[in-house]
């Protein structure tokens, strides 16, 4: 707002004020300070869109050079807060990438860490399971050898199949056991 239209409504509003004030009515006043508010409303919004657009780039035809270097000014001060605000927003999500990437880094180590123990436990169960061999390759575990003379090579494919039952008379013990021996292919 500039100094000419603070004085042509001061100057109005004293002009009113002395009618309004021979003529004794507060609504005539009522009204007249309605018609001020709603002028006063709308060279406000002129004066708003005059600097959005003087901001903008746009209607500086009618400005002075001291009025340009001023709009400069305020457009520099403007663009320095726009740059630093965008330089602490990146900051920010640098900051919080690189904490995920720890996270996902510790994460990593973790499971890393679960993967050998897991894989040491296999080694673990393998020897277990079958055993150790002797120099003649021959496997010492009683729990897979049980007796039943497999124990040789164990990596070798078996092919394992239930005899038929035969008709029995009261065998000997030797005899129950062909029942139940497994025929190696």
């Amino acid at each position: 707002m500039t100094c000419s239209s603070i004085k042509s409504v001061t100057e109005r509003y004293s002009k009113t004020k002395e009618e309004h004030h021979q003529l004794g009515s507060s609504t005539s006043e009522v009204k007249f300070w309605q018609r001020e508010v709603a002028v006063l409303r709308q060279q406000l919004h002129n004066l708003q869109e005059s600097h959005r657009r003087q901001i903008m780039g746009e209607e500086l035809s009618g400005l002075t050079v001291k009025d340009l270097q001023s709009l400069e000014g305020q457009l520099e001060i403007s663009l320095r807060g726009v740059r630093f605000k965008k330089d602490q927003l990146l900051m920010d999500e640098i900051q919080e990438i690189n904490q995920k990437g720890n996270l996902l880094h510790q994460e990593n180590e973790e499971l890393r860490k679960k993967v050998n123990l897991i894989h040491q436990e296999n080694k673990e169960l393998k020897k277990k399971i079958y055993g150790t061999r002797d120099g003649n390759g021959t496997n010492r575990n009683s729990l897979l050898t049980d007796g039943l003379g497999i124990g040789e090579n164990l990596h070798v494919p078996m092919n394992l199949q239930l005899s038929q039952p035969h008709q029995q008379n009261h065998e000997s013990p030797s005899g129950a056991r062909e029942l139940s021996r497994l025929q190696l292919h």
